[in-house]
Protein backbone atom coordinates (compact mmCIF):
# COMPACT_ATOMS: atom_id res chain seq x y z
CA UNK A 1 0.00 0.00 0.00
CA UNK A 2 1.47 3.14 -0.96
CA UNK A 3 1.53 6.66 0.93
CA UNK A 4 -1.72 8.02 -0.52
CA UNK A 5 -3.88 4.70 -0.03
CA UNK A 6 -2.96 5.00 3.46
CA UNK A 7 -4.00 8.27 3.77
CA UNK A 8 -7.35 7.57 2.32
CA UNK A 9 -7.39 4.82 4.45
CA UNK A 10 -6.93 6.86 7.61
CA UNK A 11 -9.15 9.42 6.66
CA UNK A 12 -11.97 7.00 6.11
CA UNK A 13 -11.41 5.76 9.39
CA UNK A 14 -11.92 9.31 11.17
CA UNK A 15 -14.95 9.83 8.27
CA UNK A 16 -12.90 12.87 6.74
CA UNK A 17 -12.34 13.21 3.03
CA UNK A 18 -9.11 13.61 1.74
CA UNK A 19 -10.03 17.40 0.52
CA UNK A 20 -11.04 18.09 4.50
CA UNK A 21 -7.27 16.71 5.34
CA UNK A 22 -5.97 19.29 3.41
CA UNK A 23 -8.21 22.16 4.70
CA UNK A 24 -7.26 21.13 7.94
CA UNK A 25 -3.22 20.65 7.65
CA UNK A 26 -3.24 23.99 5.19
CA UNK A 27 -2.48 22.30 2.03
CA UNK A 28 -3.44 23.59 -1.11
CA UNK A 29 -6.54 21.59 -3.11
CA UNK A 30 -4.92 18.87 -4.79
CA UNK A 31 -1.81 18.17 -2.97
CA UNK A 32 -2.34 14.73 -1.33
CA UNK A 33 -3.91 13.58 -4.57
CA UNK A 34 -0.40 14.67 -6.57
CA UNK A 35 1.77 12.33 -3.41
CA UNK A 36 0.70 9.52 -6.19
CA UNK A 37 2.93 10.65 -8.41
CA UNK A 38 5.46 12.84 -6.56
CA UNK A 39 7.31 12.48 -3.65
CA UNK A 40 6.46 15.13 -0.68
CA UNK A 41 8.78 16.91 1.69
CA UNK A 42 8.84 15.18 4.79
CA UNK A 43 7.39 18.46 6.79
CA UNK A 44 4.35 17.69 4.89
CA UNK A 45 4.48 13.93 5.44
CA UNK A 46 5.38 14.98 9.50
CA UNK A 47 1.80 17.12 8.97
CA UNK A 48 -0.23 13.82 8.19
CA UNK A 49 1.32 11.85 11.07
CA UNK A 50 1.10 14.44 13.58
CA UNK A 51 -2.80 14.96 12.33
CA UNK A 52 -3.78 10.70 12.59
CA UNK A 53 -1.22 10.21 15.79
CA UNK A 54 0.51 7.46 13.57
CA UNK A 55 4.33 7.06 12.69
CA UNK A 56 5.78 8.29 9.73
CA UNK A 57 7.45 5.04 9.56
CA UNK A 58 3.98 3.48 9.08
CA UNK A 59 2.72 5.78 6.44
CA UNK A 60 5.88 5.40 4.63
CA UNK A 61 5.25 1.33 4.76
CA UNK A 62 8.44 0.73 6.54
CA UNK A 63 6.27 -0.40 9.63
CA UNK A 64 2.82 -1.74 10.24
CA UNK A 65 2.75 -0.37 13.84
CA UNK A 66 0.90 2.58 13.82
CA UNK A 67 1.78 4.47 16.83
CA UNK A 68 5.43 3.79 18.72
CA UNK A 69 3.39 2.80 22.01
CA UNK A 70 1.58 0.04 20.49
CA UNK A 71 1.20 -3.46 21.61
CA UNK A 72 3.84 -5.82 20.45
CA UNK A 73 3.84 -9.70 20.13
CA UNK A 74 6.43 -10.05 22.80
CA UNK A 75 4.24 -7.29 25.04
CA UNK A 76 1.17 -9.35 24.54
CA UNK A 77 2.55 -12.53 25.80
CA UNK A 78 3.44 -10.21 28.61
CA UNK A 79 0.66 -9.48 29.61
CA UNK A 80 -0.72 -13.28 29.46
CA UNK A 81 2.13 -13.94 31.68
CA UNK A 82 0.95 -11.63 34.08
CA UNK A 83 -3.12 -12.02 34.01
CA UNK A 84 -1.99 -15.87 34.57
CA UNK A 85 0.32 -15.16 37.49
CA UNK A 86 -2.68 -12.66 38.76
CA UNK A 87 -5.70 -15.23 38.38
CA UNK A 88 -3.05 -18.27 39.82
CA UNK A 89 -2.05 -15.68 43.08
CA UNK A 90 -6.18 -14.70 43.68
CA UNK A 91 -6.61 -18.25 43.11
CA UNK A 92 -4.46 -19.61 45.75
CA UNK A 93 -5.58 -17.07 48.47
CA UNK A 94 -9.34 -17.49 47.89
CA UNK A 95 -9.47 -14.05 46.66
CA UNK A 96 -11.92 -15.12 44.09
CA UNK A 97 -14.58 -15.29 46.79
CA UNK A 98 -17.38 -13.25 45.99
CA UNK A 99 -17.97 -12.00 49.69
CA UNK A 100 -17.15 -12.01 53.03
CA UNK A 101 -19.19 -15.14 52.94
CA UNK A 102 -16.79 -17.06 50.87
CA UNK A 103 -19.00 -17.95 48.46
CA UNK A 104 -17.73 -18.80 45.52
CA UNK A 105 -18.50 -16.10 42.44
CA UNK A 106 -20.10 -16.99 39.55
CA UNK A 107 -18.46 -17.98 36.04
CA UNK A 108 -19.73 -14.87 34.77
CA UNK A 109 -18.52 -12.86 37.23
CA UNK A 110 -14.32 -14.11 37.26
CA UNK A 111 -14.12 -14.02 33.25
CA UNK A 112 -15.43 -10.43 33.52
CA UNK A 113 -12.72 -9.66 36.49
CA UNK A 114 -10.46 -11.38 34.10
CA UNK A 115 -11.55 -9.20 31.72
CA UNK A 116 -11.06 -6.17 33.58
CA UNK A 117 -7.82 -7.63 34.62
CA UNK A 118 -6.51 -7.81 30.79
CA UNK A 119 -7.24 -4.44 30.21
CA UNK A 120 -5.85 -2.64 33.39
CA UNK A 121 -2.70 -4.67 32.20
CA UNK A 122 -2.71 -3.31 28.62
CA UNK A 123 -3.56 0.21 29.49
CA UNK A 124 -0.82 -0.11 32.05
CA UNK A 125 1.79 -1.47 29.44
CA UNK A 126 0.37 1.48 26.63
CA UNK A 127 0.79 4.29 29.15
CA UNK A 128 4.30 2.88 29.90
CA UNK A 129 5.45 2.68 26.93
CA UNK A 130 3.82 6.51 26.27
CA UNK A 131 5.81 7.79 29.19
CA UNK A 132 8.98 5.92 29.43
CA UNK A 133 10.10 5.42 25.66
CA UNK A 134 12.75 7.63 24.67
CA UNK A 135 11.92 10.36 22.40
CA UNK A 136 14.38 9.29 19.69
CA UNK A 137 12.31 5.99 19.45
CA UNK A 138 8.84 7.46 19.45
CA UNK A 139 9.06 8.53 14.73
Amino acid sequence: MDLYEKIKMLANEKKISIRQLEEALGFGNGVINRWRKNTPGIDKVQLVANYFDVSVDYLLGRTEKKRYYDLTENDERDIQKELQSLIDDLSNADGMAFSKKDNEMSEATREALIISLENALRIAKIEAKKKYTPKKYRD
